[in-house]
């Protein structure tokens, strides 16, 4: 089984839209919150080298709305790698496991100097 992890998020109250939940696009926010902690913690050794991950395609889910004052953690994995991409899903839920969204986000390995893809670190294949 792939390995987690996991992050709480901070609401803000500049989070809400006019109904008085998270508005759908912020839910794009967390993910990137969650993923660039990811790493940060683990591969910024890989960045240091000058790859780097692009998103080349977003996906979410929403169950539940998330209003202001909810508990919001977001779980991510590598779901599956291929050669140069990789897929991160996503739970956004509570500690209680209330769940508001789920998500997928296909990541590309980038070589910033290059201006190529690159393969996928073995780093980053330990995780899946």
């Amino acid at each position: 089984m792939a390995q987690t992890y996991t992050t709480p998020i901070e609401l803000r109250f500049s989070d809400l839209d006019a109904y008085g939940h998270v508005n759908s696009a912020l839910y794009f926010t967390y993910l990137e919150t969650a993923r660039v902690k990811l790493f940060n913690d683990f591969f910024r050794e890989v960045s240091d080298q000058g790859i780097f991950t692009v998103v080349a395609r977003a996906e979410c889910d929403y169950k539940v709305p998330i209003l202001l004052h909810d508990e919001v953690i977001v779980t991510l994995w590598v779901a599956r790698t291929g050669r140069s991409s990789f897929e991160l899903e996503y739970r956004l839920h509570d500690s209680q496991e209330k769940v508001y969204a789920t998500a997928r986000t296909t990541m590309v390995c980038f070589d910033s100097i290059n201006n190529v893809s690159v393969p996928i670190p073995e780093s980053l294949k330990a995780l899946a």
